[in-house]
């Protein structure tokens, strides 16, 4: 799960770059997530896997400082990290817990849900303005996210609601971003992520602590170190390039999410998954772009009226 989604931050650069930094990103999100499935069928929860993505995590969290320098971290909001943090490691946590029921395909293609619920979240929460088009885009990718859940069907799973669940929690961070990421920079909303969520699920896996072994530690130090280096290259993507042509690029992890899964574990996606899949690849396609149409005549607006 990427966490950066239409970031307009105070630092910038080229488009080539955005794309290459979400196109690594993006196979490396589908791996990371297929690494989180591999440790909760292995008996870890969800709170220890969160955990050890962060502490590896502090490994591109160093590169990145060394990089950028701790003037990157400097901020005079604190606090708002810290929700912005709670709410995407929340998020994760459903997102790995969920994991561990359903296949991965599925699980991703469920989890792309969250730019519907960040549409429709920032009405009351940013005061944006969406219109009839972006709705109806909305409605669909909603019907597109049943067509996959299949409720009450004999292939139902009840577990696709803690997916369902995670794209909503994922969405209230997203949302709260975009309004973060106007004063403070990507290296920091990097740091304050990583630090916070270690902080909180480090306590947290101890309530269901299992003890890991060598090749446990070794997959969990590649989850910290894909995830981490992930996340950022999205903060990247985002930072280079306009929303509408990163956006639909995060689509691909469902089809390296039904390549991992028939690798891994066997898990041949139905048609009603690929289906689906579609509904809601093209309903978040279509929204990233008129988001992105709509981001320019705001700008717009605001130089017309400061000449």
């Amino acid at each position: 799960m990427s966490d950066e989604t239409n970031i307009t931050s105070r630092d910038a650069g080229s488009v080539a770059q955005g794309l290459a930094a979400m196109w690594v990103a993006v196979a490396s999100f589908s791996i990371a997530d297929a690494i989180g499935k591999w440790g909760g069928g292995e008996g870890f929860a969800a709170v220890q896997i969160v955990f050890f993505r962060y502490l590896f995590g502090l490994i591109p969290l160093v590169l990145v400082l060394w990089w950028n320098g701790f003037e990157a971290v400097r901020t005079a909001r604190p606090w708002a990290h810290v929700l912005r943090a709670l709410l995407l490691s929340a998020a994760l946590a459903l997102f790995f817990w969920g994991l561990k029921y359903v296949p991965l395909a599925d699980g991703i293609a469920v989890a792309f849900t969250a730019p519907l619920f960040i549409t429709a979240l920032s009405v009351p929460l940013l005061g944006e303005k969406v219109g009839p088009a972006r709705w109806l885009a909305v409605l669909v990718g909603f019907a597109g996210m049943l067509v996959i859940v299949q409720p009450g069907s004999d292939t139902f799973k009840p577990e696709m609601a803690i997916i369902v669940a995670s794209a909503l929690v994922f969405a209230l961070g997203i949302t709260y971003t975009r309004k973060l990421s106007r004063t403070e920079t990507v290296a920091g909303m990097f740091t304050w992520t990583t630090l916070v969520s270690l902080a909180v699920f480090g306590p947290l896996s101890l309530l269901a602590w299992k003890t890991p072994e060598v090749g446990h530690l070794g997959a969990f130090a590649a989850l910290g170190l894909i995830g981490g280096t992930a996340h950022y290259l999205v903060g990247i993507a985002y930072r280079n390039a306009p929303a509408a042509v990163v956006a639909p690029q995060e689509y691909v992890a469902l089809v390296w999410g039904a390549l991992i899964g028939w690798f891994m574990w066997g898990d041949i996606p139905a048609a009603s998954t690929w289906a689906g899949t579609a509904i809601v690849a093209s309903a978040g396609g279509f929204i990233a772009v008129r988001e992105s149409r709509a981001e320019r005549r705001r700008k717009a607006d605001a130089l017309e009226a400061a000449a």
